[in-house]
Order: C-alpha cells, then structure tokens, then sequence
C-alpha cells in the first residue's frame, strides 16, 4: 500500500487545519490509505482535534499518524504521494529527498471562480519534479467539494429529529423546548463582519430568534452589543426577541451537528462554507478577507453559480444579505427582506445540496487522480 504524506501550515483560523484533517479522515476512513498528516501548529490543531497531545511529536489518532512539521523536524524519508495544502511550501530538507517517482499535489484553495476550470490538473517543474495542482470547485471541469459519503444523509436526519437535535443542545444545558418556536441561527465569521448591526436586527425583528455562537474572536463584539465587559461559553444573553447562547468551541462533528440543527447558519472561510451546503439549510458565507477586494469577487463568483435559477425575489435578498454581510454595514431592512423568503430559499438550497452531492467528493476525485498519474509513471 502506498503511503500519503499531507502537509498542512495553519496561516491563521481554522480553515487551513479544517480541510486538511476532513482530507486526511477521509482518504482514511473511506479508502484506506495510509496517512500521515504533518501540522506546524498542534496547539491550534488541538481545538479540532482535542485528543491530540502537543507534547507528542508523532501519535496515532483515528488511525492516522499525526506529526509536528517545526524547524526541528528531522526527515528521513518521504512518502509516495505528497500533498502540499494550500500552497504551503514543501520543507526544502524533504525536497531533497524526493524522487521523480513521488507524486506531488498542490491542493489548493477552493473557488467559484471561473478559470479554476482551466488551472486544475495542470503542473509545473521543479527541478526533476513534477507539481500537479489540484483544484476544488462547483464543476465536473474541477476536483469538486470535499465531501463524507454519508454527510448529507445523515444531516438530514438530524434536522429531522427533534430528539437527535434536543440532545445535542442539552450537552450544552441547553433546552431547547423553552424555545422551540423560536428560528434558530449559527453564528461563526470573522471580527470585521457587521455583528453589532446583525444582532440589533435579529432583536428588533418580529421573529423570535434563538442564536447560537461557538467560542470565537468575535465574542468581543457579542459582548459590546450586550453592553458586557466579557463573556464566555455557557453564557445566555437577550436583547428583545433576540436570545444569544455562547457555545464552547465545537469539534468538527458537534459543528455539523449545529448547522444541521439551525434553520439558518452564518459560516466563513472554507471549510464551514462547504459544511454549511452539507447541513442542507439557508446559509450566508463571509469570505476570508483579501486586500484589493478579491474575497468580493470569490463571493460574487458563488452566489453567481450557487443561487442560479433560484426566483428571482428570493435570489436578489439572499445576495444582498451576503454582500452587505461581507461591507462594512447591514441594514434591518435587508434581514428582514431575507426571512421574508426563507421558505423559497430553504427549499432552493434542498436542492443545490442535492445537485452538489451528486458528483464524486473531492477525495473520491483525488484518488483516482493520483492513481492515474501512478499508472502514467510506471
């Protein structure tokens, strides 16, 4: 059996490690490929992975052989495949190492964009090495979404239990049942996104309102809005028909679990975007930030692709929603224009997830990819 080897430099947040930890369970668990996943920052891959020790400079979790990748990090030998995540830049000590037989992905960042379709599967040398580049996207054309077999399936069977749904918030204290009419919203972004003017619209609206936010850097500008110095998880706030519960930070199955869970959900970055379509419900996608506004035209991109064909009421208010969500200000009118349609674009987004879970996963592409170049090579 051939071995992979993954190297996964977490830039900031959580999406870099995110995405690379869902690839590496996945070759794992559903092909059974011998992993090793090598991160330059355990202390943030913790949070995602709280079994993980960051004493231990090599262990074994799931399955999958987990390594700290530090200038330290002595290598003595490389994998058959190697996967270079986001443009990360392969240690020049394991370069050295590498052979013209090794094959070297570049996975790179996903995009709606249209000319991904023209970038993906070309390489570039390096020396007597071959770099492939790999991109996720929304077409056959590219590597496609990263993808559970079962993640849809069992999403929707969650937001169809309310007893699935009532024990999952219950291991939070929370009880659902007080509040049971109320529409429930996940809140994760970034700091810079419109929060105060959010939370004030969801106070003010005529729906009562049950928001539910994991421990983030945000809770800073939760707290100002409930005129509090600090707050943490476990804490409870109201504001009108707003009520805000404060999650401790989620482990990726207790994230999918949420955003089945919500009626609505607000993700950013990478990887809860692509969960957010998974969960099968309304979503409002926050780009990661990029000078020269180019998160605004990866935005414009998806919505573009994500909500074509939908009627066009409920289209204009989902893109207005997301574009005013990525500036600077949002306005109560524009929140309430978007709940107004929320029944269109539930059944809208039923749809999309289903269109989008049709084609083979990003990791079922991957490895018939790789396999490809394998047999070229031989």
């Amino acid at each position: 059996m051939r071995r992979w080897d993954i190297f996964c430099k977490i830039v900031d947040n959580f999406g870099d490690i995110g995405v690379c930890w869902r690839l590496t369970k996945q070759l794992e668990h559903e092909h059974g490929i011998n992993v090793r996943l090598w991160i330059d920052d355990l202390n943030v891959a913790r949070q995602l992975i709280p079994s993980l020790d960051c004493s231990q400079r090599t262990q074994l979790i799931d399955n999958i052989t987990i390594a700290a990748w530090d200038a330290d990090t002595l290598f003595e030998q490389t994998a058959d495949v190697v996967i270079e995540a986001f443009s990360c830049e392969l240690p020049e000590s394991y370069l050295r190492l590498m052979q013209p037989d090794n094959i070297w992905i570049n996975l790179e960042y996903l995009s709606a964009e249209r000319w991904v379709e023209g970038f993906h599967a070309r390489n570039s040398k390096r020396g007597n090495l071959t770099r492939h580049f790999f991109f996720p996207g929304f077409t056959q054309a590219t590597g496609g979404l990263l993808r559970e077999h079962d993640i849809v399936e069992n999403n929707q069977k969650i937001a169809s239990d309310e007893q699935l749904q009532s024990d999952f918030f219950r291991q939070f204290n929370l009880n659902p049942d007080d509040d049971s009419t109320a529409l429930k919203i996940s809140l994760f972004s970034y700091p810079h996104a419109p929060i105060r003017d959010l939370l004030s619209a969801m106070a003010d609206s005529a729906t009562r309102i049950s928001c539910y936010a994991p421990a983030t850097n945000i809770l800073p500008k939760i707290a100002a809005f409930f005129g509090k110095k600090s707050i943490a998880a476990g804490d409870h706030l109201r504001r009108n028909n707003l009520t805000l519960h404060v999650l401790p930070f989620l482990n990726q199955a207790d994230y999918d679990k949420l955003l089945a869970s919500c009626d609505i959900n607000f993700v950013r970055g990478e990887d809860s975007w692509i969960r957010a379509i998974w969960a099968n419900k309304p979503f409002i996608w926050q780009p990661y930030w990029q000078t020269e506004d180019t998160h605004l035209i990866k935005l414009k991109a998806f919505l573009d692709v994500f909500y074509s064909g939908c009627e066009d009421t409920a289209k204009q208010a989902a893109i207005t929603l997301n574009n005013t969500w990525a500036s600077e200000q949002l306005s109560s009118l524009t929140w309430q224009n978007y709940l107004r349609n929320i029944s269109t674009l539930k059944t809208f987004t039923a749809q999309q997830t289903s269109a989008l879970a049709s084609p083979p996963s990003l990791t079922t592409n991957l490895v018939i990819y790789i396999e490809k170049l394998h047999h070229n090579k031989i």
